[in-house]
Protein backbone atom coordinates (compact mmCIF):
# COMPACT_ATOMS: atom_id res chain seq x y z
CA UNK A 1 0.00 0.00 0.00
CA UNK A 2 1.48 2.93 -0.88
CA UNK A 3 2.15 5.82 1.94
CA UNK A 4 0.32 9.02 1.58
CA UNK A 5 2.36 12.24 1.29
CA UNK A 6 2.10 13.29 4.16
CA UNK A 7 2.96 9.80 6.02
CA UNK A 8 5.90 10.45 3.71
CA UNK A 9 6.23 14.09 4.79
CA UNK A 10 6.37 12.60 9.05
CA UNK A 11 8.49 9.95 7.99
CA UNK A 12 11.38 12.16 6.62
CA UNK A 13 11.10 14.90 9.30
CA UNK A 14 10.78 11.20 11.91
CA UNK A 15 14.32 10.15 10.32
CA UNK A 16 16.31 13.47 10.48
CA UNK A 17 15.14 14.51 13.86
CA UNK A 18 16.52 11.31 15.21
CA UNK A 19 20.09 12.29 14.18
CA UNK A 20 18.75 16.10 15.64
CA UNK A 21 17.85 14.55 18.88
CA UNK A 22 21.06 12.05 19.00
CA UNK A 23 23.43 15.36 18.82
CA UNK A 24 21.80 16.85 21.60
CA UNK A 25 21.79 13.38 23.21
CA UNK A 26 25.46 13.65 22.68
CA UNK A 27 26.21 16.80 23.46
CA UNK A 28 27.53 17.58 19.25
CA UNK A 29 27.10 20.84 17.64
CA UNK A 30 25.51 19.43 14.66
CA UNK A 31 23.99 16.19 13.14
CA UNK A 32 26.45 16.86 10.36
CA UNK A 33 28.56 15.62 13.25
CA UNK A 34 27.78 12.10 12.42
CA UNK A 35 28.31 12.41 8.72
CA UNK A 36 31.81 12.88 9.50
CA UNK A 37 31.83 9.86 12.06
CA UNK A 38 30.42 7.79 9.40
CA UNK A 39 33.22 8.57 6.98
CA UNK A 40 35.81 8.13 10.08
CA UNK A 41 34.58 4.62 10.85
CA UNK A 42 34.60 3.50 6.93
CA UNK A 43 38.18 5.40 5.86
CA UNK A 44 40.09 6.01 9.57
CA UNK A 45 40.85 9.90 8.22
CA UNK A 46 41.68 11.14 11.89
CA UNK A 47 44.38 9.88 13.36
CA UNK A 48 46.05 10.64 17.12
CA UNK A 49 48.40 13.98 16.36
CA UNK A 50 47.21 15.53 13.22
CA UNK A 51 47.07 18.80 11.93
CA UNK A 52 43.07 19.19 10.68
CA UNK A 53 42.12 22.68 8.90
CA UNK A 54 38.14 22.65 8.97
CA UNK A 55 36.75 25.13 6.35
CA UNK A 56 33.06 26.92 6.74
CA UNK A 57 33.46 25.30 9.95
CA UNK A 58 30.49 27.21 11.95
CA UNK A 59 28.59 26.00 14.21
CA UNK A 60 31.27 23.49 15.01
CA UNK A 61 29.86 20.14 14.99
CA UNK A 62 32.74 18.99 12.35
CA UNK A 63 35.65 20.25 14.76
CA UNK A 64 34.27 19.29 17.39
CA UNK A 65 34.29 15.77 16.11
CA UNK A 66 38.30 16.58 14.67
CA UNK A 67 39.46 17.52 18.17
CA UNK A 68 38.46 14.34 19.81
CA UNK A 69 39.77 12.38 17.29
CA UNK A 70 43.13 13.91 16.70
CA UNK A 71 43.67 14.25 20.91
CA UNK A 72 45.53 16.77 22.59
CA UNK A 73 48.84 15.89 20.84
CA UNK A 74 46.86 17.16 17.61
CA UNK A 75 45.72 20.81 16.42
CA UNK A 76 41.99 21.81 14.52
CA UNK A 77 42.11 25.15 12.81
CA UNK A 78 38.84 25.93 12.11
CA UNK A 79 37.39 28.79 9.58
CA UNK A 80 34.30 30.38 9.08
CA UNK A 81 32.84 33.92 7.81
CA UNK A 82 30.22 33.32 11.01
CA UNK A 83 31.40 33.45 14.13
CA UNK A 84 31.71 30.60 16.13
CA UNK A 85 31.57 29.54 20.22
CA UNK A 86 34.85 28.50 21.29
CA UNK A 87 35.55 24.74 21.26
CA UNK A 88 38.60 22.79 23.29
CA UNK A 89 41.19 21.86 21.11
CA UNK A 90 40.33 24.08 18.54
CA UNK A 91 41.04 27.30 16.79
CA UNK A 92 39.63 29.76 15.04
CA UNK A 93 39.90 32.61 12.33
CA UNK A 94 36.66 34.06 11.77
CA UNK A 95 37.08 35.15 8.03
CA UNK A 96 36.89 34.71 4.03
CA UNK A 97 39.81 32.20 3.73
CA UNK A 98 40.46 33.06 0.03
CA UNK A 99 41.19 36.27 0.82
CA UNK A 100 44.63 36.64 1.57
CA UNK A 101 45.02 38.10 4.66
CA UNK A 102 42.54 35.67 6.46
CA UNK A 103 44.74 33.18 4.51
CA UNK A 104 47.47 33.95 5.79
CA UNK A 105 46.72 34.43 9.56
CA UNK A 106 45.42 30.66 9.41
CA UNK A 107 48.61 29.45 7.37
CA UNK A 108 51.28 31.18 10.39
CA UNK A 109 48.92 28.78 12.60
CA UNK A 110 50.18 25.31 10.88
CA UNK A 111 52.81 23.50 11.71
CA UNK A 112 56.21 23.85 9.30
CA UNK A 113 55.57 20.88 7.71
CA UNK A 114 51.77 21.59 6.39
CA UNK A 115 48.53 19.79 7.41
CA UNK A 116 47.50 16.34 7.28
CA UNK A 117 43.73 16.44 6.06
CA UNK A 118 41.56 19.75 5.28
CA UNK A 119 37.74 18.78 5.63
CA UNK A 120 35.16 20.87 4.57
CA UNK A 121 31.23 20.78 4.88
CA UNK A 122 30.63 24.22 3.41
CA UNK A 123 27.28 24.88 1.48
CA UNK A 124 26.03 28.46 0.49
CA UNK A 125 22.89 30.13 1.25
CA UNK A 126 20.62 28.14 -0.96
CA UNK A 127 18.07 30.18 -3.58
CA UNK A 128 16.31 26.83 -4.41
CA UNK A 129 17.14 27.58 -7.75
CA UNK A 130 19.15 24.08 -8.45
CA UNK A 131 21.69 25.42 -11.19
CA UNK A 132 22.17 28.57 -9.23
CA UNK A 133 22.92 26.54 -6.47
CA UNK A 134 25.20 24.02 -7.59
CA UNK A 135 27.24 26.66 -9.18
CA UNK A 136 27.47 28.31 -6.07
CA UNK A 137 28.74 25.12 -3.75
CA UNK A 138 30.94 24.03 -6.82
CA UNK A 139 32.93 26.88 -6.27
CA UNK A 140 33.14 26.78 -2.58
CA UNK A 141 34.51 23.57 -3.36
CA UNK A 142 37.07 24.80 -6.10
CA UNK A 143 38.08 26.80 -3.23
CA UNK A 144 38.47 24.81 -0.86
CA UNK A 145 40.97 22.65 -3.48
CA UNK A 146 42.90 25.79 -3.37
CA UNK A 147 43.35 26.01 0.01
CA UNK A 148 44.39 22.44 0.58
CA UNK A 149 46.52 22.88 -2.07
CA UNK A 150 48.39 25.93 -0.81
CA UNK A 151 48.62 23.76 2.91
CA UNK A 152 48.24 19.92 2.66
CA UNK A 153 51.79 18.21 3.04
CA UNK A 154 52.96 15.40 0.72
CA UNK A 155 50.16 12.45 1.00
CA UNK A 156 47.74 14.32 2.91
CA UNK A 157 44.10 13.86 2.35
CA UNK A 158 40.76 16.16 1.92
CA UNK A 159 37.25 15.63 2.53
CA UNK A 160 35.00 17.99 0.68
CA UNK A 161 31.03 18.08 -0.07
CA UNK A 162 29.68 18.58 -3.35
CA UNK A 163 26.32 18.51 -5.16
CA UNK A 164 25.91 15.50 -7.50
CA UNK A 165 25.14 17.74 -11.03
CA UNK A 166 26.69 20.34 -13.07
CA UNK A 167 30.63 20.45 -12.82
CA UNK A 168 30.63 17.39 -10.56
CA UNK A 169 32.66 15.30 -13.17
CA UNK A 170 35.17 17.76 -13.66
CA UNK A 171 36.01 18.99 -10.05
CA UNK A 172 36.50 15.06 -9.40
CA UNK A 173 38.68 15.35 -12.65
CA UNK A 174 40.95 18.40 -11.12
CA UNK A 175 41.26 16.28 -7.91
CA UNK A 176 42.63 13.73 -9.48
CA UNK A 177 45.34 15.88 -10.75
CA UNK A 178 46.33 16.26 -7.19
CA UNK A 179 45.71 13.48 -5.50
CA UNK A 180 46.24 9.60 -6.18
CA UNK A 181 42.83 8.45 -5.19
CA UNK A 182 39.34 9.87 -5.21
CA UNK A 183 36.73 8.04 -3.41
CA UNK A 184 32.69 8.86 -3.13
CA UNK A 185 30.85 8.95 0.21
CA UNK A 186 27.40 9.10 0.99
CA UNK A 187 26.62 8.94 4.60
CA UNK A 188 23.28 7.69 6.24
CA UNK A 189 23.24 11.03 8.35
CA UNK A 190 23.04 12.48 4.67
CA UNK A 191 19.05 13.47 4.50
CA UNK A 192 17.81 11.13 1.61
CA UNK A 193 16.21 13.69 -0.75
CA UNK A 194 19.93 15.62 -0.68
CA UNK A 195 21.86 15.74 -3.55
CA UNK A 196 24.85 15.90 -1.52
CA UNK A 197 27.36 13.75 -1.61
CA UNK A 198 31.34 13.83 0.12
CA UNK A 199 34.60 13.63 -1.97
CA UNK A 200 37.43 12.29 -0.05
CA UNK A 201 40.74 12.51 -2.22
CA UNK A 202 43.68 10.49 -0.49
CA UNK A 203 47.73 11.16 -1.45
CA UNK A 204 48.18 14.83 -1.99
CA UNK A 205 50.84 15.33 -4.63
CA UNK A 206 52.63 18.11 -3.89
Amino acid sequence: MARSKSSKQWLKEHFEDEYVRQSKESGLRSRASFKLLEIQEKDKIFKGGMTVVDLGAAPGGWSQIAAKLVGKSGKVIASDILPMDALQGVEFVQGDFSEDQVLQKLQLMLPREGADLVISDMAPNMTGMKVIDQAKLMNLAELALDLARSVLKPGAYLLVKVFQGEGMDQFKSDLRRSFKSVKVRKPNASRARSSEIYLLAQGFLK
